[in-house]
């Protein structure tokens, strides 16, 4: 089994385990702080369990049906999991906000406080883990889960505050603007993961930097004439570029396809941690004026 794929079963774990203790304490309770900490946790485990069987479908070989695989299943996932954030990140703040009109009495403070240090540091253990793998494997499915888990150890962290603070002050109003606070922090780090899937699903541009190398690679070429034409995108971890390079007419096929196998090979050595597929025309002329795309 892929490390990425027994990384999102243990983020599925652990939040099962977190979301039962949250859930328990906050109806008890009745803090919304930790009754959102707790659907955050519970939203978690969806989405974990929905990378896990993203990542398992995208490793499947391409078919007849789907010639080029099933990568776009990672940006998918990213997608879905910023999305849920949001709708979640909404409903807390509808709760926070009823609470704060409707005043908020909140019980049994020393269990809730034992639980949120407890799940801050059973997450913190998880963000070290999540960020270890991601590190190693580049996967955009693992990125995502850590960031969402990086905003899970921020507001344990400031829901434990607010608890603590509430126990000497019994100022309880601060539960729910915690909550507002939540809320709004959820949905702010969930834009940038639902902007990064959109664009690869969109088949948007490698990012400056990395066309940018391309370009240098590609100018340093002193067995071609020219290039145009170059393109790329991502497709989760696999990468996919396509260029027309040009070359003297006398030169001879053989060679042309030497120098192409070169720079194919140094264009998959920009990229070390993902796969990276190159398709490299051989133009004996300039025909950077032909509309290639009838």
């Amino acid at each position: 089994m892929r490390i990425e794929k027994k990384a999102t079963l243990i983020s599925t774990i652990v939040a099962f385990l977190l979301v039962t203790f949250k859930l328990t304490v906050g109806i008890i309770s009745g803090s919304v702080a930790v009754l959102a900490s707790a659907i955050d946790s519970l939203l978690d485990m969806v989405v974990s369990l929905f990378n896990y069987f993203a990542l398992h479908n995208s490793d499947k070989e391409p078919d007849e049906h789907f010639n080029f695989g099933r990568r776009k299943l990672e940006p998918l996932a990213a997608v879905i999991e910023g999305t849920i954030i949001s709708l979640s990140a909404l409903f807390i703040l509808y709760t926070a906000i009823s609470k704060m009109v409707q005043g908020s009495v909140i019980e049994h403070l020393d269990i809730s406080i034992g639980v949120m240090v407890a799940s801050l540091l059973i997450t913190a253990g998880l963000v070290f883990f999540l960020n270890n793998v991601a590190k190693k494997t580049g996967n955009m499915v693992i990125q995502a889960d850590a960031l969402h888990y990086k905003t899970d150890l921020l507001s344990n962290g400031a829901v434990l505050v607010s608890l603590v603070f509430i126990s000497f002050t019994e100022y309880t109003f601060i539960d729910p603007l915690l909550g507002i606070g939540i809320s709004i922090y959820m949905i702010y780090s969930a834009f940038p993961l639902i902007k990064e899937g959109i664009l690869m699903l969109l088949d948007a541009a490698l990012d400056q930097e990395s066309v940018t190398k391309i370009t240098k690679l590609l100018n340093s070429q002193l067995d071609i004439s020219s290039y145009h034409d170059l393109r790329t995108r991502q497709s989760g971890s696999e990468i996919y570029l396509s260029v027309h390079v040009v070359f003297s007419i006398s030169t001879s096929l053989y060679d042309a396809h030497l120098v192409g196998d070169r720079i194919e090979l140094g264009l998959k050595n920009l990229f070390p941690d993902n796969n990276v597929y190159a398709l490299i025309h051989l133009d004996p002329y300039d025909d950077s004026d032909v509309d290639h795309t009838d």
